[in-house]
């Protein structure tokens, strides 16, 4: 008899990433409110990303777009959004799905969420076993440590330039990870 487990960690992630896609939704429909900005960070080599050939090449593993003042064009599917942004004054076409975003900050807010991005198909859904997810963590983990030493570096620069300003504080589920 095998011992199953509940996968938290799976289903918080899912939620996660419902929040993304909601967002992007409203915003589609409505428009952006007040100083709400978006800083959205994905993998460039997953399947499912369009970007153009020059922008592959400029962030061959991942990149962060700002969706704040110029963008036109967004949309937002059940898997992915698409948005048109001006990159040195020319306007692409961008197609992000969902499951490859890595990060989403509104910074207006102070709202950040950082996703571990756990290796599905969506026959699958979580169909995996530990050696899996220890082969996906080898992959990603320089992303995740680099990304924790930024996100450290800018919170001890904007508090050596205002003590009281708090920054966000970013939620990874590694915590919750069966090891």
């Amino acid at each position: 008899m095998t011992e199953e487990t509940l996968r938290y960690d799976i289903w918080v992630e899912e939620a996660l990433r419902s929040v993304i896609q909601k967002t992007i939704a409203h915003v589609a429909d409505n428009g952006l409110p007040g100083d709400h900005h978006f800083y959205i960070s994905f993998l460039t080599q997953d399947d499912g990303v369009v970007i153009p050939a020059r922008l592959r090449a400029q962030h061959p593993n991942d990149m962060t777009i700002v969706m704040q003042h110029q963008f036109e064009n967004l949309a937002a599917g059940d898997d992915a959004f698409s948005i048109t942004l001006s990159f040195g004054g020319q306007k692409e076409n961008l197609v992000v799905p969902y499951a490859s975003v890595i990060s989403f900050a509104d910074p207006s807010v102070n709202f950040a969420l950082q996703l571990k991005m756990l290796p599905l198909g969506e026959e699958d859904e979580g169909d995996y076993d530990d050696d899996d997810v220890e082969d996906y963590d080898a992959r990603h983990l320089d992303y995740f440590e680099e990304s924790r030493s930024r996100s450290n570096q800018d919170d001890r620069n904007s508090s050596a330039d205002d003590d009281d300003h708090k920054t966000g504080e970013v939620i990874t589920l590694d915590a919750f990870r069966k090891k």
